[in-house]
């Protein structure tokens, strides 16, 4: 921008403050020290959608190019673990991350299990880069009656995949599953254990669109007191929200304001059942809070993309 641009920008805001009273801004949420960092799940959980098809890896390609041009840190890129055209898609996308030199990171969900964690360790060693293993187990009163597990159980599995991701050098994503209607005890055992292995970040997921915004700052707040007990420092938390409550965008800038390190989001909320959070307006709206100054120059094209794919 030059000179000239940048004058009239200053003009037109000061228009904009003259024609209007702008309530948002008399009221604006906390500012944070912190940075918001984003995830984009689009290419692994937006693709559990029914009405949604798996494209070709060219689009795949495309998609994350324009990922990486917004800004956005990291990209769910698949679960290797699904299968071989699993593998090689995510193979092919990591490739691609090293091959352009893109500053966006490659995470892979994974299940508590030796051989998807190994999948994801495997892809790692081909292509000569970090991947962050999301590794994910089911956490509510309600999962635990559905599968017949017990607490040690899940323990066991947590401990397991905790120690073979620190043993294959992945850095590793906690995440529960249904954390939003887990019990407080349970949350605290998982999480504490996931750490006290070498996990770096707990995931919180808000699976079924449960959750409120005050619901979100509560449990917010008692997972940062967990990580606060463990002793270990530099823990990160991901906030994961779906909108089946159509609260996914209130939720995330409830989790951006309670401190969460990192928004999971989809773009145009794609994914099971009502989908994800929607990475373009959550985008958007974190702009406009001033939360973040991204580029979003590209997020029309962004979504046009995702939705001819």
């Amino acid at each position: 921008m030059n000179q000239f641009e940048e004058e009239s920008s200053d003009k037109g805001d000061d228009r904009a403050r003259d024609l209007i009273h702008d309530w948002n801004v008399v009221e604006k949420s906390q500012a944070r020290t912190e940075p918001v960092e984003f995830d984009d799940e689009t290419l692994r959980d937006g693709l559990q959608s029914p009405s949604v098809v798996d494209p070709p890896i060219e689009q795949k390609f495309e998609i994350l190019r324009l990922m990486d041009r917004l800004g956005i840190h990291t990209a769910n890129v698949g679960l290797p673990g699904a299968g071989p055209r699993a593998i090689e898609d995510v193979t092919r996308l990591c490739q691609l991350i090293v091959d352009e030199k893109l500053s966006i990171t490659p995470n892979c969900a994974a299940r508590t299990h030796e051989k998807d964690i190994d999948a994801v360790a495997r892809i790692s060693q081909k292509v000569g880069i970090p991947i962050e293993c999301c590794t994910f187990i089911g956490s509510s009163p309600i999962r635990q009656y559905t599968e017949d597990w017990t607490l040690e159980r899940m323990l066991e599995h947590t401990t397991y995949a905790s120690k073979l991701c620190s043993r294959e050098g992945l850095p590793q994503m906690y995440v529960t599953e249904d954390t939003t209607r887990a019990a407080p005890e349970t949350l605290r055992a998982l999480y504490s254990t996931a750490i006290e292995h070498g996990a770096t970040r707990a995931c919180v997921c808000d699976t079924v669109g449960h959750a409120t915004p005050s619901g979100v700052r509560s449990l917010i707040a008692f997972i940062q007191e967990v990580i606060k007990d463990t002793g270990v420092e530099g823990i990160k938390i991901d906030w994961h929200g779906h909108r089946d409550r159509d609260l996914d965008i209130a939720n995330s800038i409830a989790a951006v304001e309670a401190g969460a390190h990192r928004i999971h989001g989809a773009a145009l909320g794609i994914g099971e059942r009502c989908g994800n959070t929607s990475m373009d307006l959550l985008l958007a709206n974190l702009k406009l809070l001033g939360f973040i100054d991204n580029d979003l120059t590209l997020l029309p094209e962004y979504v046009q993309k995702v939705s001819e794919s």
